[in-house]
């Protein structure tokens, strides 16, 4: 059969395609898997769905460990219960397969979380045999085919580079879920959220995320000057913590770093709030800080962090005026964190400028106008790509904005997954339960509590 000339979008002739070849080239396509690349929460999630649709998968996570990401937070205790971190379809793989499920009211810490529901998760015989850790992702694209080709790229399968113990490997797949998150790649202190050299040369005395202050970082932070930078539940888990240290450890001394324009605004509602441990969680903070065990300086915008004689050096603005602040020895810096798209740049994407988000989502979860409990639940339509059967999921998909919560990417992936079998009501279909005040993470520690609750927050606008 004589080729068919195609066209490019450049007006120039294309790559001459057969229809027999294009035919056999999608047929062989839809007998590959979808590839999921992320083995958190979101990413077994959609493994379970699929399973449970008995679409053909395979996952790709970078840890030597399933759920790796959580496991550098251990320590962290989840603010919302165990009923709102287990996705559905998972808890039915799991409970066909002999699983007891924790106290739906408790809150499990990240360890917890991954030791009695992802790890048990990812040994169903329906997703183990298909999981690939230690798998790390170098690139996606189109097999044959750069981000400049049109002639039949929706037909043509992905090709996903990977490396394993310095070995190279690359997985055809029909489709990608991308469910890598934004763990791993915090903003820098500095608000402009430009990386710049000076900063990075001190990362041996800072530390991007939630240390474990009275634990194994106990003695890296006892009787210090310590800065604890960013405005949201992340930092206020920092500063309770630091508190609990200086109680053994006097000397310690607390500084508090807010772009806010009041210290009140960090505090939420307090006695007022709807979710009393998040309520009290401000309470505790403000007493710190009325109390002066916690000295706070805002609003300050960080322009440059240089080390000095005296450690770390911060030299900003604070109401127009241009300060620095020496003497800091360490630094706990909670100013959120961004999406790495390095493995996707030969895919065709939609990306807010502003969020960096996916593109469609950005009016629904902008942390200006929304908190996590303002988001509507929305699903394949919305995370559609121009790349097609391509998906970015989870915490990734909503880039910089810290709106994030576990269940809506539950809900994301049933979506997607319904989407990819044809069962297009079942995709357009609504199924996120969340209490109408959303559910975020805390640092709480109660005195009449027997647990050590220590969170991040979702909500860390």
């Amino acid at each position: 059969m004589m080729g068919k000339k195609l066209i490019n979008e450049s007006g120039c002739c294309g790559t001459n395609v057969s229809l027999t070849q294009s035919k056999t080239e999608t047929n062989e396509t839809s007998k590959l898997p979808v590839a999921i690349i992320g083995g958190g929460p979101v990413g077994l999630a959609a493994a379970a769905h699929l399973a449970k649709r008995a679409i053909p998968f395979i996952l790709l996570e970078a840890g030597t460990k399933i759920g790796a990401n959580l496991l550098t937070w251990g320590h962290v205790r989840l603010f919302s219960p165990w009923q709102y971190n287990v996705d559905k379809a998972a808890n039915d793989l799991l409970n066909a397969n002999g699983w007891i499920h924790p106290d739906l009211k408790g809150l499990p810490t990240g360890q917890e979380l991954v030791e009695h529901y992802l790890q048990p998760l990812s040994m169903v015989p329906e997703i183990k045999p298909y999981v690939h850790l230690d798998t790390k992702v170098i690139s996606i694209g189109r097999k044959g085919l750069d981000k400049m080709k049109t002639a039949n790229r929706e037909h043509a399968p992905f090709i996903i580079h990977t490396e394993r113990n310095a070995e190279y490997k690359s997985f055809e797949a029909k489709a990608v879920i991308d469910a890598a998150g934004t763990w791993g790649h915090p903003n820098p202190a500095v608000s402009s959220g430009i990386w710049l050299p000076e900063e990075k040369s001190l990362q041996e005395k800072i530390y991007y995320g939630i240390p474990d202050i009275t634990g194994k970082e106990k003695q890296r932070y006892a009787n210090k000057r310590i800065a604890v930078v960013g405005g949201g539940h992340s930092a206020i888990n920092a500063l309770l913590d630091l508190a609990k240290l200086k109680e053994a450890y006097s000397e310690t001394e607390i500084v508090w770093i807010m772009r806010r324009q009041r210290v009140e605004d960090a505090y939420g509602g307090e006695e007022k709030d709807a979710l009393e441990a998040r309520g009290l969680l401000g309470s505790k903070i403000h007493h710190l800080v009325e109390n002066g065990q916690v000295k706070v300086i805002t609003p300050f915008r960080i322009e440059s962090v240089k080390k000095s004689e005296k450690g770390i050096k911060l030299i900003g603005s604070q109401n127009g005026n241009q300060r620095s602040l020496d003497g800091i020895e360490e630094m706990i810096v909670n100013t959120g964190s961004r999406p790495d798209f390095s493995i996707i740049n030969e895919l065709r994407t939609s990306i807010d400028t502003g969020t960096e988000s996916v593109g469609a989502l950005a009016p629904l979860i902008d942390p200006n106008i929304h908190s996590c409990g303002t988001v509507r639940p929305h699903g394949e339509k919305e995370l559609r790509q121009p790349e097609k059967d391509f998906y970015i999921v989870g915490a990734k998909s909503y880039g910089r904005a810290p709106t994030f919560l576990m269940a809506t990417g539950y809900e994301q992936v049933r979506s997607v997954a319904a989407y990819l079998s044809g069962d297009l009501d079942g995709a357009e279909k609504v199924e996120l339960d969340l209490p109408e005040t959303g559910v975020c993470s805390v640092n709480l520690k109660s005195e009449n509590s027997s647990c050590d609750e220590t969170s991040s927050s979702c909500c860390n606008y």
